[in-house]
């Protein structure tokens, strides 16, 4: 009995085995990296590293290629035709994407509608019924920073950003406005970021899309700007031409100014474009054929504009931060430069994403025109994530008009 148990047995998990190291390939899939645990698949590999691991896939097996990974199979495109399918196919779908992850979801029926509503309300023709509220709101919080002091700079931002944007979205007495309530406020908003289920099943750098990106961006920007002398004078130059000399209690930014302004304009767009979430996903909800593949139903489509935005192609020295690459771009009819794709594609673009970068450029124009901020840690050149393991620390004084409008960085 018990000989026929063991023989059993060994059979069984000899098929399993077989099942799963030796799993039939459909000649007409991409190439699928498996690793050989069961379920796990590449997922050690994969979550490691998850950004250099897409690269290397892309070295060794092409343009497109599948991971499997926590009983999931990615399907990376990297290249021009697959990401035009990405971008336009009906047979992949965002929202199938995102429900399977986020637990309690129901499905919204009026979706298109409603985003459509956003989009409009949100548009750049109605951005300056938001903007002096905006100006408003964070010359108010930028008032609790006092005239100088040491600051990290991550903290500086999510201290004036968060209550700002909140009041001028929802109105007064939503957001505390206490530093004591603000500092409790701001860790609540930081757990619910952390512990936001949505990308649960998936590495974090790949799904990080929260309120948390606005404040990385103005974070990132402030940062490069400071750190790159020749860039922070170009911009101390126009904000003098536009406001006379820095140092005046407080300046109203209209929306005409900031037209004056493109620079900055282009030094954000310029770190989104260096900063970008790892990928982006939809759902295959009907096989879908780019070059010889066919991706089968209930694959994750993946495209990646970290990997996207790094590619000489488009991005000539793509690991350079070059604000001036974006004077190519048709700004002035929402245009972004080819490649770009940090606000996703399609009918799920970012509907606020003029919103977002109104916000962080009125942010740079009052913080670069109130302060001058001397760094005391270097910017680090690379990053895993949004906000460096180690903050940015700095010194902030406030400018006076009677001063030489000199600053220094070191």
């Amino acid at each position: 009995m018990d000989v026929a148990v063991a023989l059993l047995l060994t059979l069984f998990l000899g098929l399993i085995v077989r099942l799963v190291l030796f799993h039939p390939r459909n000649p007409n899939a991409p190439p699928c990296l498996r690793g050989w645990v069961p379920w796990f698949g590449a997922a050690f590999q994969f979550g490691a590293a998850p950004l250099e691991f897409i690269e290397q896939a892309r070295i060794q097996y092409g343009q497109i290629f599948t991971v499997f990974a926590l009983g999931n199979r990615y399907t990376f495109v990297t290249e021009e035709e697959g990401i035009q399918v990405f971008c336009t196919s009906k047979d992949a779908d965002f929202e199938q994407a995102v429900q399977r992850s986020v637990q309690n979801a129901g499905k919204t029926f009026n979706f298109h509608r409603l985003y459509s509503m956003m989009k409009g309300k949100l548009s750049t023709s109605n951005l300056h019924l938001l903007s002096g509220t905006l100006c408003k709101e964070l010359h108010e919080h930028m008032e609790y920073l006092g005239p100088e002091g040491n600051e990290e700079l991550c903290d500086l931002v999510r201290h004036v950003m968060y209550p700002a944007v909140v009041n001028t979205l929802f109105g007064k007495g939503i957001c505390p406005t206490s530093k004591n309530e603000i500092k409790e406020f701001e860790k609540h908003f930081q757990k619910y970021d952390e512990d936001f289920e949505y990308g649960s099943q998936m590495p974090e750098c790949f799904m990080r899309l929260s309120v948390l990106v606005l404040l990385q961006v103005a974070f990132w920007t402030l940062a490069f700007v400071i750190s790159q002398p020749s860039i922070y004078k170009i911009i101390m130059e126009d904000l003098v031409s536009v406001y006379g000399k820095a140092g005046k209690e407080k300046i109203d930014v209209s929306e005409d100014d900031l037209k004056k302004l493109p620079f900055i304009k282009w030094c954000i767009l310029e770190t989104i474009r260096l900063r970008a979430p790892g990928t982006i996903t939809k759902k295959v909800i009907n096989p879908i054929k780019i070059q010889n593949f066919i991706i089968p139903v209930g694959d994750m489509l993946m495209m990646s504009p970290y990997w996207l935005h790094r590619n000489p192609k488009y991005f000539p020295e793509p690991e350079m931060f070059k604000p001036d690459r974006w004077k190519e771009a048709n700004l002035e009819k929402n245009a972004f430069l080819d490649g770009f794709m940090a606000f996703g594609v399609g009918t799920h673009q970012c509907p606020g994403r003029w919103l977002a970068i109104m916000e962080i450029h009125v942010l740079v124009v009052l913080f670069l025109y109130k302060y001058e901020f001397v760094l005391l840690d270097p910017v680090p050149k690379e990053v895993k994530y949004f906000y460096p393991m180690k903050c940015i620390a700095l010194i902030t004084s406030e400018r006076r008009a009677t001063h030489d409008q000199s600053f220094s960085v070191r």
